[in-house]
């Protein structure tokens, strides 16, 4: 960046923004890690905006947006769409200004998110299974009834809100040099990037900004090879926080400009940063709100100077942190099953038992029968899962099994 010809809020603006949402948003605090520092082999430090009001950053833009308002707008209402984060910020910087907030969300909406949107004091409506219907629908409410669209990203205001938090970072971390930050629809990344580039260029100096999307709802890289904001498929993900298929257009103009590079990481990946998150900082974080941590785990992130991870979130339903840590302790090499085919004769189960604890290999489950598929009519097959200490041990249950004459099919 040569000069401050930038679409979207100036720096000027970004100020202004940060003034309006200090009157409800937290200054999250910001905590080294020195687990990802000798990860990555520079400083890491984890911006926790999982601990910000509502539970995520969306507070910021959806307080500025509202405080923006003029008093027939306000008299109108908002309308907004959302899984989750969104709608909780609109609905607590509605209820902060006054204001009557209605929200669309899907029927399957995890219900930790729904009841805090309704404690907030919003009117719900669950409209379809994905979050496109609830959209629609919240498109032809705010035609129908003059109330003002709220939307996530797609707006100067919002990503003026967004981008207080690439503000109160610097101000945090003085001698930073890349932030990695969380892409869904782009209004945190584009307001962030957007603020510290400009503050970087007055200061004289340079700071990196990656963005990290989830594999399988990634819309960015396409668009910027294909230099339109385009739409794609969104695969499932656990990082359902950031699954959007199309750029927001103002948020493409601002991203193509000012964000240095854009990575994907996996559904392990993903997983497995939950789980470093919880044993090394002791932090619950949302799937979505944990792909920068994931994107330097995977080596993704090459290191230069102090860096800050943002954990845009914690809004995390229990069940599906039940099931994270799970898929992460396989991911990480800490959790095996096995399947085993046995002589059907008696001992058979006990040899393997003794096996497992000769091998310290703690078992979790067992499943033993005789009516699995393919099975012949003198053999069983066994189902074990073990927890395991990481991939060394993990290969050697494995290889003491085998060197007892057995054939175990990791599961």
């Amino acid at each position: 960046m040569t000069n401050l010809s930038l679409v979207g809020p100036s720096l000027a603006e970004f100020e202004a923004a940060r003034a309006v949402v200090s009157q409800v948003a937290a200054v999250t605090p910001m905590e080294g890690s020195r687990y990802l520092s000798a990860v990555l082999g520079a400083e890491v430090h984890l911006k926790c905006e999982n601990l910000q009001r509502t539970g995520s950053y969306k507070i910021r833009g959806a307080y500025n947006r509202l405080s923006k308002l003029t008093d027939e707008e306000k008299e109108h209402g908002v309308v907004a769409a959302s899984a989750g984060n969104h709608a909780q910020g609109v609905a607590f910087a509605a209820r902060e200004l006054g204001i009557k907030a209605t929200i669309f969300m899907p029927v399957g909406v995890a219900l930790p998110k729904l009841q805090a949107t309704r404690d907030y004091g919003a009117h719900v409506i669950l409209r379809g299974s994905t979050v496109a219907e609830p959209l629609l629908a919240a498109a032809a409410y705010a035609a129908e009834t003059g109330a003002i669209l709220i939307p996530p990203f797609d707006h100067a205001d919002v990503i003026a809100g967004q981008g207080t938090l690439g503000l109160e970072i610097l101000d945090q971390v003085p001698d930073l040099h890349t932030v990695v930050v969380p892409i869904g629809g782009g209004g945190l990344i584009s307001g962030v990037a957007s603020a510290l580039k400009q503050k970087a260029f007055l200061d004289g100096r340079t700071i990196r900004i990656i963005g990290v999307q989830a594999a399988n709802a990634a819309a960015y890289p396409p668009s910027i090879e294909a230099g339109k904001a385009i739409e794609v498929p969104i695969l499932p993900t656990i990082a359902d926080g950031i699954a959007v298929a199309k750029p927001g257009l103002l948020n493409f103009e601002i991203i193509r400009d000012v964000v240095d590079e854009i990575v994907t990481v996996t559904e392990d990946d993903t997983a497995r940063a939950l789980l470093v998150l919880l044993e090394r900082a002791k932090l619950v974080v949302e799937p979505a709100g944990a792909v920068a941590v994931a994107a330097i785990l995977a080596g993704k992130v090459t290191p230069d100077g102090s860096t800050v991870a943002i954990l845009s979130g914690g809004n995390i339903d229990p069940l599906l942190m039940q099931r994270v840590i799970s898929h992460g302790l396989a991911a990480s090499g800490r959790y095996l099953t096995l399947r085993i085919m046995l002589p059907d004769r008696p001992g058979q189960l006990a040899r393997i038992s003794e096996l497992l604890a000769e091998a310290h290999a703690n078992v979790v489950e067992v499943l033993h029968t005789r009516h699995g598929v393919g099975l012949q009519i003198s053999e069983v097959e066994l189902n074990v899962s073990v927890e395991t200490r990481g991939p060394d041990h993990r290969q050697h249950v494995v290889d003491v099994l085998t060197s007892a004459g057995y054939d175990p099919q990791i599961d």
